[in-house]
């Protein structure tokens, strides 16, 4: 069979351990995006499967309709928002999905960057490597509010290193984060409001949806203190689209840290985030490690594996993958 693995834009795809299972299959493997549907056409033609990396492709009627060959999309990971299910499904594709959910990786990579943009590292290291020492003064961790917007898997995680870092964590979400942080001794906002007010950090821990998507407008923005960092991990489109930027201008917050964005990947150096000396940008590495990556490229590989010998196959549920949640 052949399979194509669009967008290994990190060209790592093949030093994988579990790149092992494809052995005896033509394996065609793009670095980067296709400039636009003709292209994306032109590549995919010959698969009978892609792995779907993430969200890094949207699997569109229009693209569905124009791959014949096309038996199988294998999913890295547990869901997606940009494959069209009904178009699938009447054109006889089926999709695989993967079962694990760990957490541990973008929550590290979320305290990562609030303890650096907090404390001004990589501004910081930059000058020095161009031999400056201005020592510009940060802000204190300890005593502050940690705002946590979405108490599941991760949003837990990064509230317990918060809690060791002597931070107050500050919870609001749906029924179930509001529950969770009471088990666990967090206040609760009195609403999403008052988060926003509130928080010296907030972060953003909410499954992308058609009902989250825009979850933070302009108004919430302009809530945070002049002095507040925004950190978001999760999903670039939580946030309606430009409002960032919008607030950052205005002074409100004063600081972010994203690692997400509404077009990846970002190359060229062209994003204005990354002209702002208050913003600390990463290129999407929320869920990059090494250990991540042979977890969920594994379970896409054994249901290829699976595939091909005629065995069950763990198919996609479209309703499940919509609700799916490290959820608010």
């Amino acid at each position: 069979m052949h399979i194509v693995i669009p967008d290994d834009y990190q060209d790592m795809v093949d030093r994988l351990a579990c790149c092992s299972l494809l052995q005896g299959h033509t394996i065609t493997r793009y670095r980067t995006p296709a400039a636009d549907l003709d292209e994306l056409v032109e590549r995919l033609a010959p698969a009978d499967i892609v792995v779907a990396i993430r969200e890094r492709v949207e699997f569109s009627r229009a693209l569905i309709e124009r791959l014949p060959n096309l038996k199988l999309i294998a999913l890295v990971g547990r869901a997606a928002t940009t494959i069209d299910y009904a178009a699938c499904t009447e054109h006889g594709v089926r999709v695989t999905t993967g079962i694990s959910n760990s957490p541990t990786s973008p929550a590290e990579l979320t305290v990562a960057l609030i303890v650096a943009s907090r404390r001004n590292i990589a501004l910081e290291a930059e000058r020095m490597r161009r031999g400056d020492w201005p020592c510009t003064l940060s802000h204190r961790l300890r005593g502050s509010t940690l705002g946590i917007f979405g108490l599941g898997a991760i949003g837990s995680l990064v509230a317990q290193a918060g809690v060791g870092l002597g931070m107050n964590v500050l919870v609001w979400g749906r029924d179930r984060s509001a529950a969770r942080a009471g088990e666990r001794g967090y206040a609760v906002a009195a609403s999403k409001a008052a988060l926003f007010e509130r928080s010296d950090v907030l972060s953003l821990h909410v499954r992308l949806r058609p009902d989250t998507c825009g979850i933070v407008g302009p108004d919430d923005l302009a809530r945070m203190k002049p002095t507040a960092l925004l950190v978001n991990t999760s999903r670039a489109d939580l946030i309606q689209s430009g409002a960032l930027l919008a607030a950052l201008r205005a002074g409100r917050p004063g600081y972010a840290a994203v690692d997400v964005y509404e077009q990846e990947p970002v190359t060229g150096g062209n994003h204005p985030f990354l002209a702002m000396p208050n913003v600390l940008c990463t290129p999407h590495l929320g869920w990059a490690e090494w250990e991540n990556f042979e977890l969920y490229f594994r379970e896409a590989f054994e249901q290829i594996v699976a595939y091909a010998e005629g065995s069950p196959l763990r198919l996609a549920n479209p309703d499940v993958s919509r609700a799916a949640s490290d959820s608010a």
